[in-house]
């Protein structure tokens, strides 16, 4: 028998541990702002960049006046002097009209990238998880996925919103005034930058370990999220065993990480201010001193150009020293969104980064008709009858009707290659054949379900449908050929009738009804204040646990699969309801392959074929009667649930 070994990547705490932080996170960031607003963004960047460079023109226009002054000072001519400053600051004025008109631009544009950006990165996140394997969502706390739509999308709001428009803008500022310093003087500038390199190892050394704790803080917040989560689901069962202390305690060690994290995350950044205003005060008292030692001693000015050293550049050195400092000040109390950001796009992305489920299938399930000699054609019109599309590599398509023969040809499975649970699975279902798993918890009766439905990939062994490798089956189409009815119900938000027709949205409403009445939940939900246009929240708690899960079969019945796993359906179900359900089961399963697998062994009697599984191995198959007459496992399990009883 040939093999198809299949790598399975292993399941526990690393199996989508995330990757340290990237690097090249903000440059994807930037990347997909561009690529959702191709024609907005460079506008924006246009006017933020403008604003920039009028606000360090002032320095010019402050020396020039400053000159014309120190020359009137000189001639007293003070009528030349105003038409010469006139002018100039008229001049200045209009350039400050046009910096206003493109600071409100740019903050229209970006409040609306802004909300853009976040509305189409949570729709990429969604759509993107849609395509990942049902095992990501088994080994991931769905707290943790919830806190990426929340706490990780605010952080890239705030950084678009605040954080890049003010890197953009003071960085633009500081070297439009770095080049202002450098064409009035060398000197200056250089105890200017020797100020700057001052702040930069500050900002380092603080920044650095306020970064390394909001790093920290985010995934904490994950973390928190998905302990919440978890206890919210669980609150019957803390309560029923008196769990609150210890549930109080767990929480707050979790929630003491999250504030320590926090607490230092922001007892770095909120240092990091001060100092740096600080440093850039006493700067400023420097530059004063330095400007009025060259004057006193008539050094000679270094400068691009070449104006001689006097007032008239001492002057706007200092305004542009408070504006140097200061924008480098707004750098440095950037770097807490930044960091913030940088930690919350990170997880986004490794969630969007997240290998997709993969689909090598090419056979796909198509309406069809069957005409008297068997013959199968194709058609776009809803018929009832399927088939199975089969192209070949010689460009032929074969079509096999669809059956629901189900084979397992010596299957083994494991969710780690180093762990194998299900060993040499071999059984067949025949069309309209009801086949029963029973045995102890872990025995693998779900996971050999879940093979069926590809949720999983198997290790060796096939499995065909229909005669075809289920590998070639594409994925959609061989889950719209299957029904399953889980023992945990979930329904949606929306009215009962939206709840059935889940399960077929092109059902009519006579269709829902009959579907209803299949699985005897007709009755009850009519009795509903609005009958099937109830609404059901909160995963229908406003109806009990049996008659969830009545309309969870009838969700089934309305699709009209060929095969139908019922996995525990009716162990939520008192007794008495069990009853009327399986009237409408036996109805359900009416000339359709089921697999069933069953707590209540009263239930398996009339299965064409009942299979004992054990660690992982079938080691009794047969009806009913002929299992008890072995008086094997099966036996065992059925007398001895009598004598409990």
């Amino acid at each position: 028998m040939s093999k198809n070994k299949k790598a399975t990547a292993p399941m526990g705490n690393n199996m989508h541990k995330p990757p340290k932080a990237k690097k090249g996170t903000m440059g994807r960031i930037i990347k997909t702002l561009f690529e959702f607003y191709p024609r907005l963004m460079p506008i924006t960047i246009i006017c933020i960049i403008f604003s920039a460079i009028v606000s360090a023109m002032p320095a010019l226009f402050l020396q020039q006046v400053t000159q014309v002054v120190e020359n009137c000072f000189r001639q007293g001519d003070w009528e030349a002097a105003k038409a010469q400053i006139v002018p100039k600051v008229m001049i200045l004025v209009g350039l400050y009209v046009l910096s206003v008109v493109s600071v409100a631009l740019f903050n229209q544009l970006m409040a609306y990238i802004t909300q853009g950006y976040l509305n189409k990165m949570r729709q990429k996140i969604f759509n993107g998880m849609q395509n990942l394997p049902i095992r990501y969502f088994d080994t991931t706390k769905h707290g943790d996925i919830m806190s990426h739509y929340t706490n990780d999308i605010d952080t890239i709001r705030q950084l678009i919103s605040q954080g890049l428009p003010v890197l953009l803008q003071a960085s633009v500022v500081v070297i439009s005034v770095l080049f202002i310093m450098l064409y009035f003087s060398v000197w200056m500038t250089l105890l200017v930058l020797l100020g700057v390199v001052a702040m930069m190892f500050v900002s380092k050394k603080i920044g650095g370990g306020s970064a390394k704790y909001f790093i920290r803080q985010q995934k904490a917040v994950g973390k928190t999220e998905g302990f919440v989560q978890e206890m919210m689901n669980g609150q019957k069962v803390i309560k029923v065993f008196c769990h609150e202390k210890e549930s109080q305690k767990d929480f707050d060690e979790i929630n003491e990480a999250l504030f320590q994290d926090s607490y230092k995350a922001h007892a770095y950044s909120s240092t990091l201010g001060p100092i740096i205003m600080n440093i850039g005060n006493i700067l400023y008292v420097f530059v004063a001193l330095f400007g009025g030692v060259l004057l006193t001693l008539n050094v000679p000015n270094l400068s691009i150009s070449g104006m001689a050293f006097g007032v008239s550049i001492i002057v706007p050195f200092l305004n542009m020293t408070k504006q140097f400092t200061g924008n480098i000040n707004q750098l440095s109390q950037q770097i807490n969104s930044v960091v913030m950001a940088l930690a919350g796009a990170d997880r986004i992305f490794t969630l969007m980064d997240q290998e997709p489920e993969a689909d090598e299938g090419y056979v796909t399930l198509v309406n069809a008709i069957i005409d008297e000699n068997g013959n199968i054609t194709e058609t776009d019109k809803h018929t009832g009858t399927w088939a199975w599309k089969h192209p070949h590599s010689d460009g032929t398509l074969t079509y096999t009707k669809l059956a629901g023969d189900i084979v397992f040809d010596d299957v083994d499975f494991g969710y780690t290659e180093n762990k194998i649970i299900l060993h040499n699975i071999s059984l067949y279902a025949d069309p309209g054949n009801k086949i029963a798993f029973v045995g102890a918890t872990g025995a693998g009766k779900t996971t050999i379900t879940n093979l069926i439905n590809r949720f999983y990939d198997i290790e060796d062994g096939k499995i065909r449908y229909d005669g075809i490798n289920i590998n070639k089956i594409k994925k959609a189409d061989l889950r719209r050929s299957l029904g399953i009815v889980l023992q945990e119900v979930n329904l949606f938000t929306g009215t009962v009738m939206d709840n059935i027709k889940y399960g077929n949205p092109d059902a009519t409403d006579e269709q829902v009804y009959e579907a209803a009445r299949l699985a005897n939940a007709d009755d009850f939900i009519r009795r509903l204040p609005n009958g099937y246009d109830t609404m059901l929240t909160a995963n229908g708690s406003n109806l009990s646990q049996g008659q969830r899960q009545l309309i969870s079969i009838a969700r089934a019945a309305i699709a009209d699969p060929p095969v139908m796993i019922l996995d525990e359906a009716t162990s939520s179900i008192d007794t008495r309801t069990e009853s009327l359900v399986q009237k409408g089961m036996d109805g359900l399963m009416k000339g359709r392959t089921v697999f069933v697998i069953a707590h209540r062994l009263s239930t398996v009697k009339n299965s064409d074929v009942i299979m004992v599984l054990e660690k992982g191995r079938i080691i009794e198959r047969g009806t009913h009667d002929m299992l008890i007459q072995q008086k094997g496992k099966y036996y065992q399990l059925y007398t001895g649930a009598f004598e409990l009883e």
